[in-house]
């Protein structure tokens, strides 16, 4: 990897975390304010949420029926998403320090709050902790598994991927194997080095 590609990987990482962070003080200077657990709104903007809750008979009337249709299928997702998440945090509690390697922080990932909003009724509220839980669960699972192909094959494929993950576009190139044992031994390093919740890969 050159010098220039790693400058650029190390550029959109900080210009990414500098646009979530304005956009969450902005979120919060404009609607709410986050005081340890509790998410506070003023008092004005909760009754304007209370006004625009579409009620749950309403709701219902106005529910497609594919979309009700479809309901048992998409909650039959809950059991293996749950299972994922429990079988893949046992993984990590027992080979990540096997490999020297820190654990991923489950709760920065499944963020369960959007159940608060006074402008869902009960359904939809149901319906987005269920979402959060479940992408929360996904990407969770991706960064263990992710730091886990850092571990062991930290190589890029030879064909284009869609959707990697953040480590990725540092691995090493396809085919490239010169040192590639001394650089398998940096990245396993870098990972031992990591804060529990850091996500990127070290530049190795």
């Amino acid at each position: 990897m050159t010098n220039r590609i790693r400058q650029l990987l190390s550029e959109m990482a900080a210009l990414e975390n500098q646009l979530q962070t304005a956009l969450h003080e902005q979120e919060g200077q404009v609607l709410f304010k986050i005081r340890g657990r509790r998410i506070e709104f003023e008092r004005a903007v909760r009754e304007k949420h209370r006004q625009l809750r579409t009620g749950l008979l309403t709701w219902l009337r106005q529910s497609r029926l594919q979309a009700v249709v479809s309901v048992p299928f998409i909650y039959s997702v809950a059991i293996p998403i749950v299972l994922l998440d429990v079988w893949i945090t046992l993984y990590q509690a027992i080979c990540f320090p096997l490999y020297g390697m820190a654990k991923v922080r489950r709760s920065g990932y499944i963020v369960i709050d959007r159940h608060h909003l006074g402008y869902l009724n009960s359904i939809e509220k149901f319906n987005c902790v269920y979402c959060g839980y479940s992408n929360g669960v996904i990407a969770y699972v991706r960064e263990v598994a992710a730091r886990t192909e850092q571990y062991w094959c930290p190589i890029k494929h030879a064909r284009k991927v869609l959707g990697t993950h953040s480590r990725y576009a540092q691995f090493l190139a396809y085919g490239d194997a010169a040192d590639y044992q001394a650089r398998l031994d940096e990245f396993r390093n870098a990972l031992a080095e990591e804060r529990v919740d850091a996500a990127p890969v070290k530049e190795v």
